[in-house]
């Protein structure tokens, strides 16, 4: 399983919708599928044209890991070399920190990531989380 595009739609629209209504800085949100390849992006007028990379390796770090990217922090901190061999083993694209949110099903199967980022990490996650629950998915920060 993993997700359709027009749930991926659905997050990107709702988690933009939040970060207006929170009124963060402007946001860029990717949605990966349970692969880790994009399934579909949008960046906010305004958001810096390298948002795209953060976003993915938020996104990328938690479903190539099958761990959040709150998680993905700690583990850097309790063990930066495991973090450090794991962004080498994936070329250099894991961002360990909020903003990065494992996507699962009902039945709680890994269907994908969602990556958001442009304001702090955690409205990132926050965006992210709101376009997650209005899809009718469940999100573990």
């Amino acid at each position: 399983m993993t997700i359709s595009l027009r749930k991926a739609r659905v997050i990107i629209r709702k988690a933009l919708e939040k970060g207006q209504e929170m009124e963060l800085k402007p946001l860029s949100v990717v949605v990966l599928d349970a692969g880790g390849h994009v399934q579909a992006f949008e960046r906010e007028d305004g958001a810096a044209p390298g948002r795209f990379a953060i976003a993915q390796g938020k996104a990328y770090g938690s479903v190539m890991l099958g761990m959040a990217g709150t998680a993905q922090m700690a583990r850097a901190e309790a063990q930066a070399y495991f973090m450090t061999a794991v962004n080498g083993a994936y070329g250099g694209q894991v961002i360990p920190v909020p903003g990065g949110v494992l996507l699962r099903d009902k039945k709680g199967v890994v269907i994908g990531a969602v990556g958001v980022t442009g304001d702090t990490s955690e409205n990132d996650a926050t965006a992210a989380m709101a376009g997650i629950e209005a899809a009718g998915l469940i999100g573990e920060i």
